[in-house]
């Protein structure tokens, strides 16, 4: 993570300093994968794709504010908890770029009242198909880290 990006976020109060809570952050991490998990098991219809989009982005928001918290800091809003797996070392890397999409995506369904078309909802659980095991890996193995070196 840059950290004069971390200092600007923090000085413009969409990000704090936050002592290592590992029990939240494991709740975090499990809750994702959890619902996740579920929501994969769901048909991908017209019907549906509003909740499984809504529910996987706000899985992929948990991880990132999970990765934010092992690394000593609090996100002050949802957007900044996305940005906190951007820098992620994963297979996939590349699919980290849609993670803006999906901001606008969510924003534009929750406050717009514009459905997520199915097409939509593929993409995020491509996304999650790809991205999700790694990105929970590596955040399993860096708090383990982190509560061992404490």
């Amino acid at each position: 993570m840059d950290k004069s990006m971390i200092d600007s976020l923090i000085k413009v109060k969409a990000l704090r300093f936050r002592q290592l809570d590992s029990e939240r952050i494991k709740s975090l991490i499990e809750s994702a994968e959890k619902t996740a998990n579920f929501i994969k098991t769901l048909e991908l219809k017209e019907e549906s794709s509003n909740i499984i989009f809504r529910e996987l982005y706000e899985s992929i928001r948990q991880l990132g504010e999970a990765r934010w918290r092992i690394i000593g800091y609090e996100p002050l809003n949802h957007e900044i908890s996305l940005d906190g797996l951007i820098d992620l070392d994963i297979k996939e890397k590349t699919m980290l770029n849609h993670l803006a999409r999906f901001k606008k995506i969510r924003h534009d369904s929750n406050y717009k009242g514009i459905f997520v078309s199915v097409n939509q909802a593929k993409e995020i659980l491509d996304f999650w198909n790809k991205c999700g095991e790694g990105i929970l890996e590596i955040l399993k193995k860096d708090l383990n880290r982190q509560i061992n070196n404490k």
